[in-house]
């Protein structure tokens, strides 16, 4: 097992931006006429004025619902509007340590799903699993549930229990007990494979603020003289901040696209290598059903520009990413502001990236990946991996 090197981190978004300044007049915006909302308004006179029970009239509250609703209407499960309590309790997810079960979230379908629960923490141990439904919290339905309102809902004081209701892959449906603790997040895992323990295997947890620099120190650590090939596991890791999996993307691609982002007001963009600081073995990157956005990014990277091979399950499958902006009430609207391409121009929302060579329930990714890095001991990337992959039995 790998050696395990803990850190305390924050959670982090999947954003390239964490604050946006709210700005009028932006160019690519619809025009909109500026009576479209007055019947909102004259609906709240009306309720002012006839609501049998005016005392319950909260004119804040009505605000904030009406926000709540137009954001709803795009039937986004990654934009929302947050208001003060709301934007609180998601800036304390971000900011440090906090006490729930650790899931990782995500609609799809309509229906809340579990990304991955994360590593080492209660909803691990309790066998909560990658794609699993989450259709009762407690004894709440979670239909018509934001992620934040079912973020909530999870979290909750150490030591008490929340029951999820889960449908698995396989139909069964299965109420779950997890006691709540503290979430302590890992970035980076490292070790030394293969039987002369020349084959470098790093773990990354999340993308987070210096996953970047927690990487080079683990790499640096390594014989690089020595070194046969290289094992990036990022399995069940959800993803985290744009820029941390550009700048990880450059530790294994010499030169290149990274990156296509396609968004309404700068319109397409493209991101480069920065210079790979290692040398090229051949290097496997495992990935499997909660390898999700930020990770997706690197691992298309790689694999676009001949730099890698996948190993695993069909990844995840969030191409898109979401920016915040800030009211100064406390409030804030996250909002899903572009999808990105590989560098091949793959989509990869709702898609995910497949394996170039699926691994079966029987088998331990791990062994597979040392095995093909021990057929390949030698070469250096980047060779044909679409060639091989075409010839392989």
């Amino acid at each position: 097992m790998p050696s395990r090197r803990m850190w305390r981190k924050s959670l982090s978004i999947f954003i390239p931006a964490m604050v946006l300044v709210i700005a009028l007049g932006v160019g690519g915006v619809q025009e909109t006429h500026e009576q479209l909302f007055e019947p909102v308004y004259q609906i709240y006179q009306y309720i002012k004025s006839y609501f049998y029970e005016p005392e319950r009239i909260d004119d804040q509250k009505a605000l904030y619902g009406a926000m709540k609703g137009v954001v709803e209407t795009l039937e986004d499960p990654y934009s929302e509007f947050l208001d003060p309590d709301d934007r609180r309790s998601f800036d304390e997810s971000l900011a440090g340590e906090f006490s729930g079960v650790g899931i990782e979230l995500s609609i799809v379908d309509s229906v809340l799903t579990v990304i991955t629960p994360l590593v080492g923490t209660p909803a691990e141990a309790a066998g909560v699993q990658a794609g699993d439904q989450i259709l009762r919290i407690d004894d709440e339905s979670t239909e018509g549930m934001t992620l934040t309102q079912a973020a909530l809902k999870i979290r909750g004081e150490i030591g008490t229990t929340v029951t999820l209701t889960l449908r698995h892959d396989d139909g069964e449906i299965e109420e779950i007990p997890i006691v709540r603790d503290t979430i302590v997040l890992q970035a980076v895992d490292s070790d030394l494979l293969g039987e002369d323990g020349t084959i470098g295997y790093v773990r990354l947890y999340r993308f987070e603020q210096d996953t970047t620099t927690e990487l080079d120190t683990v790499l640096a650590s390594f014989d690089l003289e020595r070194l046969t090939g290289l094992i990036l596991d990022l399995r069940n890791n959800p993803g985290g901040l744009l820029n941390e999996s550009i700048s990880v993307s450059s530790r294994f691609v010499d030169e290149g696209v990274i990156l296509i982002t396609q968004d309404r007001l700068s319109d397409e963009r493209t991101y480069y290598a920065r210079g790979n600081r290692i040398p090229n073995v051949p290097l496997v990157v495992l990935i499997n059903r909660g390898t999700a956005s930020a990770s997706e990014i690197t691992a298309g990277a790689i694999r676009d520009n001949d730099m890698g091979i996948l190993i695993g399950e069909q990844s995840f499958g969030k191409g898109v990413y979401q920016q915040l902006i800030e009211f100064p009430d406390g409030s804030a609207l996250k909002i899903t502001a572009g999808m990105y391409l590989t560098p091949d121009r793959r989509v990869v929302n709702g898609i995910g990236l497949p394996p170039d060579i699926a691994v079966g329930e029987d088998q331990n990714p791990v062994d597979v990946a040392i095995e093909w890095i021990e057929a390949h001991a030698g070469l250096e990337m980047p060779f044909d991996l679409d060639g091989e992959m075409a010839q392989a039995p």
